[in-house]
């Protein structure tokens, strides 16, 4: 695990460093939807405090299991309506808000003495029927309503584009996402956040301005059976 760890760092500030980024620049975001807890402990005896799970139902024994280290907890799956309250309570960010209904349902359920709930909006940018996510010329409308919720904060978007062979077909699709990004920084949302890139694109992603990626097979190896 150690060795793993060590190496996607390493990719990452290889990767700041050829495209211009400053160090440490680029967040890991350990994606660890069907690892178990041990697994999770002991990358935070490395020092990684940021954890990426998919579904409620695993991720609530293991943030159980993990109460006395200081993680922070990231909702990268798709929120189901009767998940949505429980998503709220637990998790310091949300990736992948993509309708107003989720928003108001996740902002309804933040308690009040809580900080607001982090979200991105998750953005289907190459218009794939099989993915989730709204469509790129929509997110302007949802952000505005997203932003006018109290108890969430809107910090950026997200996306999953298609799997592309090759540095330049991987960048175009992320491309895409920072420039709809930054027209919505030009229209005067204080977005900070670009939630791109996995094990297979990380290098593109750093490359197109990614603030944090999604690492899995990179850190934890093949994916076991769902466990906790």
């Amino acid at each position: 695990m150690a060795v793993r760890w060590g190496a996607v760092r390493e990719r990452l500030g290889a990767a700041e460093r050829q495209y211009g980024r400053a160090a440490g620049s680029v967040r890991l975001l350990a994606a660890s939807k069907s690892q178990p807890v041990s697994a999770i402990r002991e990358l935070a005896t490395l020092g990684q405090r940021a954890f990426g799970e998919s579904y409620l139902q695993e991720a609530c024994p293991k943030q159980d299991a993990c109460a006395d280290l200081p993680l922070e907890w990231h909702f990268i799956g798709p929120v189901q309506g009767n998940k949505a309250a429980e998503v709220a309570r637990r998790f310091d960010w949300v990736h992948t808000v993509a309708s107003e209904v989720q928003a108001e349902r996740l902002a309804r359920a933040r308690p009040q003495h809580m900080p607001p709930l982090n979200v991105c909006l998750q953005v289907n940018i190459d218009g794939e029927t099989s993915k989730a996510g709204i469509a790129p010329a929509a997110v302007a409308v949802l952000a505005r309503a997203v932003q006018a919720l109290p108890q969430l904060r809107l910090r950026g978007l997200m996306s999953i584009p298609a799997r592309a062979d090759g540095l330049a077909a991987q960048r175009r699709p992320l491309r895409a996402l920072r420039e709809l990004w930054q027209g919505l920084r030009g229209e005067g949302f204080e977005l900070d956040t670009l939630s791109m890139g996995m094990s297979d694109d990380l290098e593109a992603a750093v490359a197109e301005g990614a603030t944090i990626t999604r690492i899995g097979s990179a850190l934890f190896g093949p994916r076991p059976a769902r466990a906790v």
